[in-house]
């Protein structure tokens, strides 16, 4: 009787270490799969800004707006305390930053949107050592329009 006893007890600790692994494996997949969608998202946002700015690129502030229009789930992109969209202009031959007001076609419009995404399941951040992972998206695409001079 004691015999069984103890198996009973050995097999209670076994699922418990073994639960608190899977617990922990189920978690961080969780995550990740959030932080892969919210990534996703930025980078479709950059995208859509970019192509906005390559056929229009003398203003920053239509293609920030058609970015943060691009979507408002998982992310509100239009929270511009959370998400920060940045756009610039490459020159195409020495690939120098340039004012956009100058970029004309062939030359590179780049579209940076960042994001800091907040680890909401309980036990991940004290495994890793913290409470918030970065994300930042960017898309290069040439501009269209206007034909240099």
């Amino acid at each position: 009787m004691k015999r069984f006893i103890r198996e009973r007890g050995q097999s209670l600790v076994e699922l418990g270490v073994s639960l608190v692994i899977l617990l922990y494996l189920l978690s961080g997949a969780a995550e990740f799969g959030v932080l892969f969608f919210q990534y996703v998202q930025l980078r479709d946002a950059a995208q859509e800004g970019a192509l906005y700015g390559s056929m229009n690129p003398v203003n920053a502030v239509p293609i920030e707006q058609r970015v943060r229009a691009a979507s408002s789930s998982p992310i509100d992109l239009s929270d511009v305390s959370k998400v920060t969209v940045a756009v610039t202009a490459k020159d195409k031959t020495t690939n120098a930053t340039k004012t956009l007001a100058s970029a004309c076609e062939g030359d590179g419009i780049v579209v940076e949107v960042s994001y800091t995404h907040r680890i909401f399941m309980p036990f991940i951040p004290q495994l890793i050592g913290r409470t918030s992972i970065p994300l930042t998206a960017d898309v290069t695409d040439t501009v269209l329009t206007p034909v240099c001079p």
